[in-house]
């Protein structure tokens, strides 16, 4: 199978870094795409854009110094103002982790809650 897709903003990048730092494992079958305006997450069996996260206004990603930790790939996003600690984005292949609870779905089935009120009612088993 063959990728049809174009990776947004990595074409200068792409050449200043001599095709690497812009592209990162995720991890299942996830590759991330690090450019300055954003990370975008593609499925390597077929392309199939999974997620995308825009920098912050008045920052940027730095791809050359994307950093692998444990599951999560640890990308800097230096701005203008603000603290450190929102200048570093952690990523895997569901997307941002967030230290806050994740909503129902989002995770492995161990951190979901027990009735996650989300306002519609699930379908009866069949």
């Amino acid at each position: 199978m063959r990728w049809h897709r174009v990776l947004p903003d990595a074409t200068g990048r792409l050449r200043g870094l001599g095709g690497t730092g812009v592209l990162r494992p995720l991890g299942r079958g996830i590759l991330g795409v690090v450019t300055p305006r954003r990370v975008a997450a593609y499925r390597t069996a077929d392309g199939d854009l999974r997620w995308m996260l825009p920098a912050r206004p008045s920052c940027a990603f730095r791809p050359e110094g994307a950093l692998r930790r444990g599951p999560a790939l640890l990308v800097a996003q230096p701005c203008a103002h603000g603290a450190w600690t929102g200048q570093l984005v952690a990523l895997d292949d569901l997307g941002r982790i967030n230290p806050r609870p994740h909503p129902a779905g989002q995770r492995t089935p161990a951190s979901r809650p027990e009735r996650a009120d989300v306002g519609k009612p699930l379908a009866r088993p069949r």
